[in-house]
C-alpha cells in the first residue's frame, strides 16, 4: 500500500506545482482516473479547468489529445473518417483525435447535440463505430470536458444521457487571495501545464486503476449507498432520481477515493463526501431553473446525507 499512496502523491503534487490550492479538485480528478470515470468541469471562464486537465494529462505517459468544441464540429471531426485510396482502391480509417488516453472536451456545450453524441459510445463502452465497423479505445481512456457557467448564448445543454456518462460534475472556483498572490508573482516561473514532468508511466496507471477492485465496501455500507440512491428517486422535490448505472457508478468512485486516502477499505464519510460530485448531475430538480439546476440539485442531496441513518 505505501507504493501505491507514493505514486499517488507523487501524481498530486505534479499537478499542485501549477494548479495552486486547488488540493480538493486534484484529488477528485486523480479519483476520477483511477476509477475509469470521465470528469465534467463547470465554472466561469479563466479559473484554470483547461490547465487541470493539462496537467493531469502531462503528468501521465499517456496519448493526450484534445478537442475544441463549437457549433460548427461534426460528429466525424471526433471519431474520424473513412477515406478512400484510389491505388489500393479501397477505404482506409483515419482515427479521430477521440482515440486517444485522456481526451479533453474543451467547451463541450457549444457543439450540437449531434455532435455531443459522438462520445456516449466512447465514454461508455470505450469503442467507436464507423462506417459500419468498430473500433476499440485503448485503456486507459478518460474523457475531461469543460465548460463555462455563465455563457449560455450558441450553448447546448448536456442531455441526460451524456450527463450521465460523466462520474464527477465539480467546479473549479476562484483560488484563495493567498493563492492568486502566489499565481500572479510565480507567473514566469510557473511550468507551463502541458510540458509538466511526467511523473508515472501507462503500466503504473493501469496497475493503479487494477487495484481499485481490491478495495473492499461492507455490506451496510452498500446499504447506505442504496438507501441515499432510493431517496432520490422517492424525494418529492426531484422529477428524476439516480439511475442504476449511477449507483454502480458511484460504488467504483468511493473504491478509488479509499485508494486515494491509502486505505483498502471504504468508510461512510467517503459516500459522504462523494455524494454531491456523483450524484448531483444525475438527478432534476421539480423546479427546472437550467442556471441553478446543480447547486439546486447538490443542497437537495445534502438534505438526503442528513435524513439518511449513517451506519455506525
Amino acid at each position: 500500500m505505501n507504493s501505491i499512496q507514493e505514486k499517488i502523491t507523487r501524481l498530486k503534487n505534479n499537478i499542485e506545482q501549477v494548479i495552486f490550492g486547488k488540493g480538493e479538485t486534484i484529488d477528485l480528478a486523480v479519483t476520477c482516473l483511477l476509477a475509469k470515470g470521465h470528469l465534467l468541469i463547470e465554472d466561469v471562464p479563466g479559473v484554470g479547468k483547461t490547465s487541470l486537465a493539462h496537467c493531469l494529462a502531462s503528468s501521465l505517459h499517456l496519448e493526450f489529445k484534445r478537442i475544441q468544441f463549437t457549433n460548427d464540429l461534426l460528429p466525424a471531426d471526433i471519431t474520424g473518417v473513412s477515406i478512400y485510396d484510389q491505388q489500393e482502391k479501397t477505404f482506409h480509417f483515419k482515427q479521430g483525435p477521440l482515440f486517444a488516453n485522456i481526451v479533453l472536451a474543451d467547451e463541450i456545450n457549444r457543439s450540437t447535440p449531434r455532435t455531443q453524441s459522438a462520445l456516449l459510445e466512447a465514454m461508455n463502452e470505450k469503442q467507436v463505430s464507423v462506417d459500419n465497423n468498430t473500433h476499440n479505445l485503448e485503456d486507459p481512456f478518460m474523457v475531461i470536458a469543460t465548460q463555462n457557467l455563465i455563457e449560455s448564448q450558441g450553448t447546448y445543454p448536456l442531455p441526460e444521457s451524456q450527463l450521465d456518462r460523466f462520474m464527477f460534475y465539480i467546479s473549479m472556483g476562484y483560488p484563495s487571495p493567498d493563492d492568486e498572490r502566489r499565481l500572479l508573482q510565480e507567473q514566469s516561473t510557473r511550468p507551463n501545464p502541458a510540458s509538466i514532468e511526467t511523473v508515472l508511466e501507462k503500466d503504473e496507471v493501469l496497475e493503479l486503476q487494477a487495484k481499485v477492485n481490491s478495495v473492499r465496501i461492507e455490506p451496510v455500507l452498500t446499504d447506505y449507498i442504496l438507501n441515499i440512491i432510493t431517496a432520490t428517486r422517492e424525494n418529492s422535490n426531484f422529477s428524476l432520481g439516480v439511475s442504476p448505472r449511477g449507483g454502480l457508478i458511484f460504488q467504483q468512485a468511493l473504491r478509488a477515493r479509499a485508494l486515494v486516502c491509502g486505505r483498502d477499505y471504504c468508510t461512510p464519510d467517503d459516500v459522504k463526501h462523494l455524494a454531491i460530485p456523483v450524484l448531483c448531475h444525475r438527478v432534476i430538480p421539480q423546479s427546472h431553473n437550467l442556471s441553478r439546476r446543480f447547486a439546486d440539485t447538490a443542497s437537495l442531496i445534502s438534505q438526503i446525507l442528513e435524513q439518511v441513518s449513517v451506519p455506525v
